[in-house]
C-alpha cells in the first residue's frame, strides 16, 4: 500500500472524519484527538502497514510510525480532510479528556509526581540504613545523626513541597508556594509528631479555642493549602496594579495563606486526612490478604483507565504516618503478573514482530513501567491482560499476608528490592514477586494467547519482504556511535515514555543532559531536522539511521528553549554541532529532558548494543552497530 491508502485506512478505522477532533505529530507518532474512543478499530490500525504501535495517552490516541514515515503520514491525513491544531491546543484539550473524577486524579499525578523522586531517594537511604541495623553493624553516633538527616528532611518538609508542586501546577508563584508551605512547619510551631506522642509539647492555642501545630508529614491539608493559594495569589494579581504588584501580591497572600492554613484548612483537612489513612489502612488489614488481592486485582485496570496516580496521594499518606508502604508490595505483584503475561506471549509467538516488541516491553515492566506491556501486547490480545489481572491479585494477596510494607515509594519489582532489602522482609519480598511471575506467566502461556491465523500467509510475508528488500541500505557496516550527549545514561526501558522505553522505535539508549548540545554521533547526513528544533534525523556514512530526541513531549514547546544548527540535507562530521537547547525552559514546562538515541534501522542488524555506562563526554562511544 502506499502512503496514501494507508491514511485512507487509518481515518477509517478512527471512526471517519467527523468522530477526529484535531491531529497533530512529533518526531515518532500521529497524535489524534477523537470525540469517541469506543468508535475506534485499534486491531484494524495495529496491524496497518507502517504501523509500528498504537496507544491511549494524556487523551490522544497515538500512532506510531517512526521518523521520517509520520511527517508523510500526516500530510496525507491533512489532505484527506482531519483538521489540524497546534501542540499546546492538543495538550489543553486533552487536559479536558474525561470526567471530572479522571480530571481530578490527573491533578494528583501532576502535583505528585515531581515529588516522587525524593520520597524514592529517601526510601533507598531508609533500607541503607536498615541494612546496616540487620547486619548488627550500628554506625557511630554523628553517622547516625546524619542517616537521620537523609531519612526524616523529606517527610519533615514534605507540606512545603506540596505546596510548591501545586502553586505550580495550579499557576501560582512556585517561589511563594514553597514559603508558604514551610512555614507550615516552621521550627517556631509545635512539632505535630511531639504534640502527637503525648510529651511535654503542647499545641499553641489561639482566641481559647484554636489549637495549632506545625503540619509536619500532612498531606491533603498542604494540598488544599496549595490549590487555595494559588487561586487566592492569581485573584490578587489581578486587582493590584503592575507597579507594586511585586510588593503587595506576595505579602497579601502569605498572610492570608499562612493564616487560613494554620487556623482553618490545616486543622479541618487534617481530620479529613486522618480518616483516609483510617479507611486505607482498614482496607489493607482484612483478614486472609483480601485487601491485597482486591488491589492486586484491579490495580492494572486504574493503570489502564488513566487514574492511578491516586495512589500516590495514599502511599505518602502512608509513609509519612508509620514509613512502611504496604501498597508498594501489592502494586509489585500487580505490575509482575503483567510483565510475566508479556513474556508468555514473546515465548510463544512466532510472529518476530511481536517478539521484538514483547521482550523489551516486559524489560521495562520489570523496571516499573508497565504501559509498553498493557498497550503494546498484552491489551491488543485482551486474554493475556485480564488473566495477568487474577495473577496479581492472587500475589496481592499473597504480599498482603506475609506483611510486606517496603521503606518507600516509586520503584517495583527489580528496583524496588532496595526498599527491602533493610527491613528484613527481601527473602518474603522475592517468594511474592516469583509467586506472581510465575502465575502471570503459566497462565498466559496456557490459555491466554495463540498466534493468530493469517489466512493469505505465503503472500503477506512476500509484501513484507519486498518492502524490505526495497528500502534495506545497500551497504550496512558494524559501527560505533559516539555520544551526541554530554551527561549521564540512562538505560532505555527506564525512560518515561512507552514508545521509547518498549524498543518499539529500536534499540539504543538515553543521556539525562548536563550541557545543552546536541553533537553529531557519527560522519552522516541529516535526514530530519525538525524546526523546532526538539529532534533530528540522521543516517551515517556506513548506514545506521539515528534518532536523536531531546525531552519527552517536549515537540509541545513549540522550539522555545531550542535552536538547529543544521538543516535537511546537510553533511556532518562526529562532534559536530547539531543544535542546542536550555534544559532550564523544559523543566520550567514540566517536562523531561531525558535524551534518546535511537538506531531506528535496528531490525537490519545483527547486534545493537549499548557500550557505556555512568556520565558520558563529547567523544564517547556509546553504541556499537554490528551487522
Amino acid at each position: 500500500m502506499n502512503n496514501q491508502e494507508i491514511a485512507k485506512k487509518v481515518i477509517d478505522a478512527l471512526g471517519g472524519r467527523e468522530n477526529v477532533n484535531s491531529v497533530a505529530h512529533c518526531a515518532t507518532r500521529l497524535r489524534v484527538m477523537v470525540k469517541d474512543e469506543g468508535k475506534i478499530n485499534k486491531e484494524v490500525i495495529e496491524n496497518l502497514e507502517k504501523v509500528q504501535g498504537a496507544f491511549f495517552n494524556s487523551g490522544q490516541y497515538q500512532i506510531i510510525f517512526g521518523t521520517g514515515t509520520v511527517n508523510k503520514m500526516y500530510d496525507e491525513v491533512v489532505a484527506l480532510g482531519l483538521p489540524t491544531s497546534s501542540k499546546d491546543d492538543m495538550k489543553a484539550e486533552a487536559a479536558k479528556q474525561g470526567n471530572w473524577f479522571q480530571r481530578a486524579i490527573r491533578t494528583f499525578g501532576d502535583v505528585f509526581v515531581p515529588i516522587i523522586p525524593v520520597i524514592v531517594a529517601t526510601g533507598l537511604f531508609m533500607g541503607v540504613r536498615g541494612l546496616f541495623n540487620a547486619l548488627e553493624m550500628p554506625l557511630p553516633g554523628d553517622f547516625a545523626i546524619y542517616t537521620q538527616i537523609l531519612t526524616d528532611t523529606a517527610f519533615i518538609i514534605l507540606p512545603g513541597l506540596v505546596v510548591w508542586s501545586t502553586f505550580r501546577v495550579f499557576g501560582g508563584n512556585p517561589a511563594v508556594g514553597i514559603v508558604l508551605g514551610m512555614m507550615l512547619v516552621s521550627g517556631s510551631l509545635p512539632n505535630a509528631w511531639a504534640v502527637a506522642s503525648g510529651g511535654e509539647v503542647t499545641a499553641m492555642n489561639f482566641f481559647g479555642f484554636i489549637p495549632v501545630v506545625g503540619l509536619q508529614g500532612s498531606v491533603l491539608p498542604a494540598f488544599i493549602i496549595g490549590v487555595v493559594g494559588a487561586k487566592f495569589e492569581k485573584a490578587v494579581r489581578k486587582v493590584v496594579p503592575d507597579v507594586i504588584d511585586l510588593l503587595v501580591t506576595p505579602f497579601v497572600t502569605l498572610l492570608v495563606m499562612s493564616i487560613l492554613g494554620l487556623f482553618v484548612i490545616g486543622p479541618v483537612f487534617h481530620v479529613v486526612e486522618n480518616y483516609i489513612l483510617i479507611a486505607t489502612k482498614a482496607i489493607l488489614g482484612l483478614p486472609f490478604g483480601l485487601g491485597g488481592f482486591l488491589i492486586g486485582g484491579v490495580h492494572q485496570l486504574i493503570v489502564v483507565s488513566g487514574v492511578h496516580h491516586i495512589f500516590n496521594l495514599l502511599e505518602v499518606q502512608l509513609l509519612a504516618a508509620d514509613h512502611a508502604n504496604p501498597f508498594n508490595a501489592i502494586i509489585t505483584a500487580a505490575m509482575t503478573a503483567q510483565g510475566a503475561a508479556t513474556v508468555a506471549v514473546g515465548v510463544k509467538t512466532k510472529n518476530p514482530k511481536l517478539k521484538t516488541l514483547a521482550f523489551p516491553a516486559a524489560l521495562s515492566a520489570f523496571l516499573g513501567i508497565t504501559e509498553p506491556a498493557i498497550f503494546g501486547v498484552n491489551l491488543r490480545f485482551r486474554k493475556p491482560f485480564f488473566l495477568s489481572l487474577i495473577a496479581g491479585a492472587i500475589g496481592g494477596g499473597l504480599a498482603s499476608i506475609l506483611g510486606l510494607a517496603g521503606t518507600g515509594s516509586g520503584i517495583t519489582i527489580i528496583p524496588g528490592t532496595m526498599l527491602y532489602a533493610g527491613n528484613g522482609q527481601l527473602p518474603l519480598y522475592l517468594l511474592m514477586v516469583a509467586v506472581s511471575f510465575g502465575l502471570g506467566f503459566a497462565l498466559t502461556y496456557m490459555f491466554g494467547y495463540e498466534d493468530e491465523v493469517d489466512a493469505t500467509p505465503s503472500a503477506k510475508q512476500a509484501e513484507v519482504a519486498e518492502a524490505k528488500e526495497e528500502v534495506a541500505p545497500a551497504a550496512l557496516q558494524n559501527e560505533t556511535l559516539v555520544t551526541p550527549i554530554v551527561g549521564d545514561v540512562v538505560a532505555l526501558a527506564d525512560v518515561n515514555d512507552p514508545v521509547f522505553s518498549s524498543g518499539a522505535m529500536g534499540q539504543g539508549i538515553a543521556v539525562k543532559p548536563s550541557q545543552g548540545v546536541v553533537y553529531a554521533p557519527a560522519d552522516a547526513e541529516v535526514s530530519i531536522a525538525f524546526p523546532t528544533g526538539h529532534a533530528f534525523g540522521l543516517k551515517t556514512t556506513d548506514g545506521t539511521e539515528v534518532l536523536i530526541h531531546v525531552g519527552i513531549d517536549t515537540v509541545s514547546m513549540n522550539g522555545e528553549g531550542f535552536e538547529a544548527k543544521v538543516a535537511q540535507g546537510d553533511k556532518v562530521k562526529a562532534g559536530d554541532v547539531l543544535g542546542t537547547f536550555d534544559s532550564n525552559k523544559i523543566a520550567a514546562a514540566g517536562l523531561d529532558d531525558t535524551t534518546m538515541v535511537i538506531v531506528t534501522n535496528t531490525a537490519d542488524y545483527a547486534s545493537v548494543a549499548p557500550v557505556a555506562t555512568g556520565s558520558v563526554a563529547k567523544g564517547d562511544a556509546v553504541i556499537e552497530v554490528k551487522i
